[in-house]
């Protein structure tokens, strides 16, 4: 009996062991809730108490009625949820993930009131506590508070979770807002009144709490990323309005209070208010990006850089403000139609811009209302003064006069005529064949012209074709002309240099020789006046000389006298008076070298050659004695 009872415990232990959470969850109704999950409760039945079943229209039970339970069971351990009573689901943490929102559909609650079509946002615990969501009020269906990034304890019998993406708006680019719950638009407007607080529509009770309206919204979200919620929201996203640089933006608001005229009574054609009012503002915008709402406002470009505006079929500026003006038609004095182009320059001032989008609306509309007729008009009527040749012939003119009358026409329009411009003008063909025959005939007379200048100048070029054959000999023989020139200039240059030179010499030796002769002057008047003293000291010692020396000469003379006397009377004695004077005779003969006998002597012997021989020796004597002569000149 022991062994029995023992077996039996050892069985039961080991089924214990076995099966100890079925035990466990059958005999003491335990619950174990993993870290990861939580337990959603349905209680079957309620054995006792006052509230067994629910409430008519709930289907969340938070007095422990029967049902679907509002509190949900936490991660942990729980006894005494009896098998037989409580169903416990484990369902996973409610992840939101990164860059999502979870956007919250409650089951049951109270009824959205009549007018809304999304559910305020109660005290629960970012929808974790359900109890306290349906104490509190909630209300079934779409609500507007949202969960965001992040694992959140959510009961899946009362919220559904539906995933929604969180909204981006590029750079560049703004976000239009819609709201789809609020208090209606007022009446005569388009667009909700402007409220503040709601941190860019992300807490939709706020703006909700605040008044706003549904409908466009006036304000825009700019670049960057929102939790918004999808169900009170929507976002269209749309580029940035863009001022150009040369433009002004002229706002054209269609939201705001009616505003009060800024332009006084000067300007008649349309309301410019201030900024924020509806109609047109004032004040343009510069170049630059602006966060408008195209939907409440209207922005119009106007360029403030010199604007042309071409008249003319085949060209168009890059503004399209001129793509539908064309040629314009005239017709002259005498009947004929002829098309001409022109172009018109404009100018906006940026202070004038707001009046002109006031009165015409665009400037597509001053163009075509404006600019077009009064233009056009003005060069038909200017063309029926004239006929088309004068036309033609008084095209500045007529430039000049339409430029003075299309400013005082603009000058009304606030807008600047900066210059008109008359480009091609084309005559009718018939007269534009006579005016073209003409000038092809004078064409032709230029043509010929042309040709016999063209010959000339062949003429020439052959001409000095010749010349530059010749030019190897024209520049030798130039370059001996021009050396032979440069000897005679050289020449010249010397001759007249030495002329110069010898003028020169023969003045200073003249100034010498004058001045040498003034000094000589002196020194002969000088040494004439020491001569003279000498010649008269001279003069007395010759004279006391030469009566001494004379009388001495003349005591010689005689006494040689008379010793030859003397002597020759002895020789005379001696020799005898014949012989004496025949020796005297020879004597002086021989002194004098006087020739006795002739040198050559001519005979008449009655030879036939006497004569000859006679004179041959007589030049032959003479021929000696000129070579005697060079050899032994006289000293």
């Amino acid at each position: 009996m022991t062994e029995i009872t023992s077996y039996w415990w050892v069985l039961l232990l080991v089924f214990s062991i076995l099966f100890y959470k079925f035990v466990l969850r059958v005999f003491f109704g335990m619950v174990i809730v993993p870290e990861d999950k939580i337990g959603l409760v349905t209680k079957k039945f309620v054995l006792f108490g006052a509230d067994k079943s629910l409430p008519d229209g709930r289907i969340i039970a938070t007095k422990g009625e029967a049902g679907y339970q509002a509190q949900t069971l936490a991660p942990g351990l729980y006894w005494a949820m009896w098998i037989w009573q409580y169903t416990v689901d484990m369902t996973g943490f409610t992840i939101i993930p990164e860059g999502k929102i979870g956007l919250v559909l409650s089951k049951d609650g109270k009824e959205i009131p009549t007018g809304r079509i999304l559910a305020r946002k109660v005290d629960s615990d970012n929808f974790q506590d359900a109890t306290s969501f349906l104490n509190n009020g909630g209300q079934k269906g779409r609500q507007t508070a949202f969960i965001t990034t992040g694992s959140y304890r959510i009961n899946t019998f009362l919220f559904e979770i539906v995933m929604a993406d969180q909204i981006k708006i590029y750079e560049n680019m703004i976000g239009i807002v819609t709201a789809l719950d609020g208090e209606p638009i007022p009446q005569g407007q388009i667009a909700g009144k402007f409220v503040e607080g709601h941190n860019n529509f992300q807490d939709f009770d706020q703006f909700l709490d605040k008044g706003g309206n549904r409908g466009l919204q006036p304000q825009v979200m700019l670049a960057g990323s929102y939790y918004i919620n999808t169900w009170a929201i929507l976002i269209e996203q749309n580029p940035m309005t863009d001022v150009p640089i040369g433009y002004v933006g002229v706002v054209i608001s269609y939201i705001g209070e009616d505003g009060q005229d800024v332009t006084g009574d000067t300007f008649k054609h349309g309301n410019i208010v201030s900024k924020g009012q509806r109609g047109v503002w004032m004040e343009p915008l510069g170049p630059g990006k602006y966060a408008l709402n195209k939907y409440t406002t209207k922005l119009e470009a106007v360029p403030t850089t010199n604007l042309v505006l071409n008249w003319a079929n085949a060209r168009s500026e890059s503004h399209n403000l001129d793509k539908n003006l064309s040629t314009i038609t005239v017709r002259s004095k005498d009947g004929f139609p002829f098309n001409l182009d022109v172009a018109q320059i404009i100018h906006v001032p940026a202070a004038e811009a707001p009046k002109v989008i006031a009165r015409f609306g665009s400037m597509n509309n001053l163009v075509s209302q404006v600019l077009e007729p009064t233009i056009g008009n003005y060069f038909r009527n200017s063309a029926q003064d004239s006929d088309v040749i004068s036309f033609l012939s008084t095209r500045k003119e007529r430039q000049e006069s339409a430029k003075n009358h299309i400013k005082l026409v603009l000058d009304e329009y606030n807008v600047n005529a900066v210059d008109t411009l008359i480009g091609d003008i084309v005559p009718p063909d018939s007269l534009m064949k006579t005016l073209t025959d003409r000038k092809l005939a004078e064409e032709e007379q230029k043509t010929y012209q042309t040709q016999r200048m063209a010959q000339e100048q062949r003429q020439g070029m052959e001409k000095e074709t010749a010349i530059a054959d010749m030019q190897k000999e024209i520049v030798r023989a130039s370059q001996s002309v021009e050396i032979a020139q440069r000897t005679a200039d050289a020449t010249v240059k010397k001759a007249e240099g030495d002329a110069t030179s010898l003028k020169l010499n023969v003045n200073a030796e003249a100034e010498a020789t004058k001045m040498r002769a003034n000094a000589e002057a002196e020194a002969t008047k000088a040494r004439a006046g020491a001569q003279a003293e000498a010649t008269k000291l001279n003069a007395s010692a010759e004279a006391e000389r030469i009566s001494k020396t004379g009388l001495a000469e003349a005591e010689k003379i005689m006494a040689i006298g008379k010793s030859t006397a003397e002597s020759y009377q002895l020789q005379v004695t001696a020799m005898g008076g014949d012989n004496f004077t025949k020796y005297k005779v020879t004597e002086e003969i021989g002194k004098g070298n006087i020739k006795v006998i002739p040198d050559v002597l001519i005979t008449g012997n009655g030879g036939s050659d006497g004569s000859i021989s006679g004179l041959l020796g007589l030049k032959l004597m003479e021929m000696m004695d000129t070579d005697k002569n060079i050899k032994n000149p006289k000293k």
